[in-house]
């Protein structure tokens, strides 16, 4: 068992749906800053990378994947379900790293 696993709470039974819609949404406000957090070292990952073509980098987009599959067969999640997930998110993180490139440099070449 891996160390994460020790880390994590168990999903608490629930009896209602008002009981599991709860949880979610205490879920989602924690996720949501999450992302917030990522976003902005997506931002300075556009400032960082010096070329365009270096936004979109299939090798690493292929790592993570594979690493939450692990990450997720290690807790007892749906690995497909996140991998899933995690590539919808890469997707729009990439695309706002495009923009954030894009609005970075914007300036610098007037």
């Amino acid at each position: 068992m891996s160390a994460i696993h020790h880390t994590l709470p168990q999903a608490q039974h629930c009896e209602t749906m008002t009981e599991v819609r709860s949880h979610i949404d205490a879920l989602d406000t924690r996720i949501t800053a999450l992302l917030v957090e990522r976003t902005h070292y997506m931002s300075q990952a556009a400032r960082i990378k010096q070329d365009v073509t270096k936004v979109h980098d299939q090798d690493r987009i292929e790592f993570i994947a594979a690493r939450v599959r692990r990450i997720a067969t290690e807790l007892g999640g749906q690995p497909d379900v996140l991998e899933a997930t995690y590539r919808a998110l890469m997707d729009a993180s990439i695309a706002f790293e495009h923009r954030e490139f894009a609005r970075l440099r914007e300036g610098a070449a007037a």
